[in-house]
């Protein structure tokens, strides 16, 4: 597995510092890795600091941000709006605020479309072949509606539809299953675990839900107070956790999941084997 980002970063808020302190993630070519942590730990700090979002917040950012061995920090905004979209993509937690209510689905895809490509009449056969492919429909009457017009997963759809319009390298999911039923949110899931498939796009999955992390990721990273606990495999970390952080987490989930049981009995990971890298 090649390093596609290493970032080590510490994060100060003018009214709340160290909400990342000395923090190192690193995520491979083509691998989904998983960020759990509880409420307030950090985690949509980290998503919006690596896309460089979080100076608009005033917040003081320190470290590296290695994509591709290029330093996102010392990259200049005008550069990194290209880099915003094309190579990496962030898929947010509420899908319906994240779209322009005023604006139509087509023409926001055509807006995120025309931000990196100059081609600008393949927007729409690009838009309805990756409508089709999330389970949307293929039709130009669906780029007509408003978002209003949508239900939550279908908007969801949308966002990832659109976070993939020029095939990132890395797509950061930030809690994109918290507004889901179960039965979309396992549809999601799968949606991701195909694209990583067939894109060979690596992922970072932001979730306070572990056994959801469990299900997508071949890695988990562990958040406590700002920090990375600890790393493992998905298997290492239902298996033999390290740190008594992480053993907390995991009895607090198994205890209140229905997959207590399978756990409790077969002492396997109580989620689908992680999802093999293609190349």
């Amino acid at each position: 597995m090649s390093g596609l980002l290493h970032a080590r970063l510490s994060v100060d808020y003018p009214n709340k510092p160290g909400v990342l302190r000395d923090l190192e993630i690193e995520v491979g070519e083509g691998e989904i890795l998983g960020l759990v942590g509880e409420s307030g730990s950090g985690k949509s700090t980290i998503a919006l600091a690596l896309l460089r979002l979080l100076e608009h917040k005033c917040a003081s950012i320190q470290g590296e941000i290695l994509f591709a061995g290029r330093d996102l920090l010392r990259v200049r905004e005008k550069d990194m709006r290209q880099i915003r979209g094309r190579d990496i993509a962030l898929v947010l937690q509420s899908p319906l605020a994240s779209l322009n209510p005023a604006l139509r689905i087509g023409t926001q895809m055509a807006e995120a479309w025309r931000a990196h490509s100059s081609a600008a009449k393949l927007w729409k056969p690009r838009a309805l072949e990756l409508f089709e492919r999330v389970s949307l429909p293929a039709e130009e009457s669906f780029l007509d509606r408003y978002p209003r017009q949508l239900s939550v997963g279908q908007a969801q759809r949308v966002l990832i539809a659109m976070a993939i319009l020029h095939k990132p390298r890395l797509l950061i999911a930030d809690e994109p299953t918290s507004a889901l039923d179960a039965i979309t949110q396992s549809e999601i899931l799968e949606l991701f675990r195909s694209l990583n498939r067939e894109l060979n796009m690596a992922m970072l999955f932001v979730s306070h839900d572990l056994l959801a992390v469990a299900s997508l990721c071949s890695r988990i990273a562990i958040l406590q107070r700002g920090q990375i606990v600890e790393t493992g495999t998905t298997e290492q970390m239902f298996r033999d956790p390290r740190t008594e952080d992480t053993r907390a987490l995991l009895e607090a989930v198994l205890r209140n999941s229905s997959a207590a049981a399978e756990f409790a009995t077969s002492r396997q990971p109580p989620v689908a084997s992680p999802v093999p890298v293609s190349r």
